[in-house]
């Protein structure tokens, strides 16, 4: 009966790397060590390839497939497939755990005095330390683990109170804008010195206090008195039109006064929204400026590669052309003969024949030939539409005597019999024309340029 390989470490047998080398009290020793993160290990597994690995380092590495044993690359004795780590092929070193949870250890964080062993470490102090540095939640300032109450209720620039007056809940770096609207806030009369007034009812306490002084009700007309509330102050050179305008100025004071109340706190609403939205601003202006610059930095290398794109580009260009004449030299040379028989092919006849009837083409030369390796060069020039009296009618044929590089060592005019033909292609009826070259002719004299003779068919 064959055995079932065991199961890969699951992702929730440890969620956590290796145990930090500076916890160890003794020295240390490289087997206790994992082979991915080099930190003591935690849960460990070894691979078939006799390396181990922490769980959660196995499974991070092989999760997105078989990978290389890299401790196997640098001992250098990579060997397939045993050194492919991959889902299946590591196995829980029970051993190993037990002899890494047995060290001794003892906490690295400052001030702290525990000691113990691993195990104890991992499933008691790791994690709870009072000493522990954390960042805050809300303020991201740096504190102690033991001091995290402390920090949120008292210090924290970020934390959350409610008012004991009207028990309301705000920030409490807005305590002052907070204390400015607060409707139970306790204030104190000007007039009677009474103290802790809820700020609601305040209006309402200083229209009956005795001793709390006010602008005459006439001070709108020029009286500038001050007198208590519960003085009725007359006076007869004042008449019933100015108590009607006085009622009347009273009821629009004391509406003004109501908007104003409503207004301070909406403004003081206002306030804290501008105050957060400052922020925001300022946070999106770093942002915006971070953006920027990396834009100008991606928009430079843009530059730089498309300045690089067109000069490959240009090198291409060089390159093609140089393709394309090496290409038409193999052509004519794989074409060249040199016993002076040359049998020319014309690919396509009936287009390049209506280019020639249209005047597109009206012309065509074959790749030269030679009579020997370093004979005369020769060459056919052919009209498919007929060339002078023949235009329309025929089709002109010439034979054409070239410069070449062995002039010199040849026998000047040109004086061998020249044969041309037009083969049927069904080979019934072939044209054929012969010739002896005239030698007082300039066309046969060695050529400065080209010289031609021609024979039409």
């Amino acid at each position: 009966m064959a055995m079932q390989e065991p199961s890969p470490p699951s992702s929730m047998e440890s969620n956590k790397p290796g145990f930090p080398k500076k916890i160890l009290a003794n020295k240390l020793e490289d087997k206790h060590l994992c082979n991915c993160c080099q930190n003591l290990l935690r849960r460990p597994f070894q691979a078939q390839c006799g390396h181990r690995f922490c769980s959660y380092c196995f499974n991070r590495t092989v999760r997105d497939g078989p990978q290389k044993c890299n401790a196997c690359i640098k001992e250098d004795i990579f060997e397939e497939p045993t050194s492919i780590l991959k889902q299946g092929c590591a196995f829980p070193d029970n051993a190993a755990r037990r002899e890494v949870e047995n060290l001794s250890a003892v906490c690295i964080n400052e001030g702290c005095t525990w000691n113990g062993n691993i195990k104890e470490y991992e499933s008691n102090h790791e994690g709870n330390c009072e000493y522990m540095i954390i960042p805050c939640p809300s303020c991201k300032e740096r504190i102690r683990f033991s001091e995290q109450e402390r920090h949120n209720e008292r210090e924290c620039p970020e934390r959350t109170l409610n008012c004991k007056y009207c028990k309301e809940p705000f920030h409490f770096k807005n305590i002052k804008a907070h204390d400015e609207i607060c409707p139970k806030y306790p204030m104190i009369c000007e007039g009677c010195a009474k103290k802790k007034i809820p700020r609601e009812k305040y209006v309402d306490h200083i229209k009956f206090c005795s001793k709390f002084r006010t602008p005459c009700r006439f001070h709108v007309v020029g009286c500038d008195m001050s007198v208590s509330s519960n003085v009725m102050i007359s006076s007869d050179s004042v008449g019933a039109a100015l108590e009607l305008q006085l009622h009347s100025e009273k009821t629009k004071v004391a509406e003004l006064g109501r908007r104003c109340t409503d207004l301070e706190v909406k403004s003081g609403t206002f306030e804290n929204v501008v105050c957060v939205l400052n922020r925001e601003v300022e946070r999106f202006a770093t942002t915006m400026e971070a953006s920027n610059r990396q834009h100008r930095l991606d928009q430079d290398k843009i530059e730089a590669l498309s300045n690089k794109v067109r000069q490959l580009e240009r090198t291409v260009g060089l390159k093609d052309l140089t393709v394309a004449e090496m290409e038409g030299r193999l052509r004519e040379m794989s074409a060249t003969t040199f016993d002076g028989v040359f049998v020319w092919r014309i690919s396509d006849f009936t287009k390049k024949r209506q280019d020639a009837i249209a005047g597109r083409a009206p012309a065509m030369f074959s790749p030269a030939f030679y009579t020997s390796k370093y004979g005369y060069k020769m060459c056919l020039r052919i009209y498919l539409n007929g060339d002078g009296t023949g235009r329309g009618s025929h089709l002109s044929l010439f034979f054409v005597v070239m410069r070449g590089l062995s002039d010199a060592l040849l026998k000047w005019p040109f004086n061998q019999k020249v044969t041309l033909m037009l083969l049927d292609q069904s080979n019934r009826e072939h044209i054929i024309d012969a010739f002896r070259p005239d030698i007082t002719s300039s066309s046969f004299q060695r050529p400065p340029s080209l010289c031609l003779r021609e024979s039409e068919l």
